[in-house]
């Protein structure tokens, strides 16, 4: 676990939302490394910002406790990465920052938004289908494998942003 992490993980309170930065790097890459099985390098994060990706960060008492990527193009919204620490999940901070972004892309002229999830993620599966996410795709071996080797596959997921 992150080592500037423990004194807010039995906080109650939302995060304060802000952009992420070249700044936030550190510490995102260390919560990523801790969150993911084949995360993020601290240069994927770097390359999403010089891109000019949607970034965001949270913080609770001035330390990273989750970020998002997310990725603009015509038309259409893609959300490259939502990732809360391990001591602060379900506690609405994942869904916080979903609708943050959902809202962004809304504002920006998205008419729909996809994400990619691993099939075994339960947790982010219903945090996505409560928020109106549907399964659209599977991605066969898409993801690396945890532990065994064995890649596992993706869900496509998509929202539709705007009603016809």
């Amino acid at each position: 676990m992150n080592a500037a992490l423990p004194h807010v993980v039995t906080s109650s309170q939302l995060p304060a939302w802000r952009p992420m930065r070249e700044a936030d790097l550190a510490s995102v890459a260390a919560l990523e490394e801790d969150a993911h099985a084949a995360p993020w390098t601290h240069a994927n994060f770097h390359d999403a910002l010089a891109a000019g990706y949607s970034a965001m960060v949270g913080e609770i008492d001035g330390v990273v406790v989750a970020y998002g990527v997310m990725m603009l193009a015509p038309g259409e919204a893609q959300l490259l990465n939502l990732t809360v620490a391990r001591g602060l999940r379900r506690r609405g901070i994942g869904r916080s920052l979903l609708r943050r972004f959902l809202a962004d892309a809304v504002r920006l002229g998205a008419e729909q938004c996809f994400l990619e999830v691993r099939a075994s993620n339960e947790g982010a599966i219903a945090l996505y289908s409560a928020e109106g996410f549907m399964p659209v795709a599977r991605r066969i071996s898409y993801y690396p494998g945890v532990g065994t080797g064995e890649r596992e596959d993706a869900l496509v997921l998509r929202r539709p942003l705007r009603q016809s």
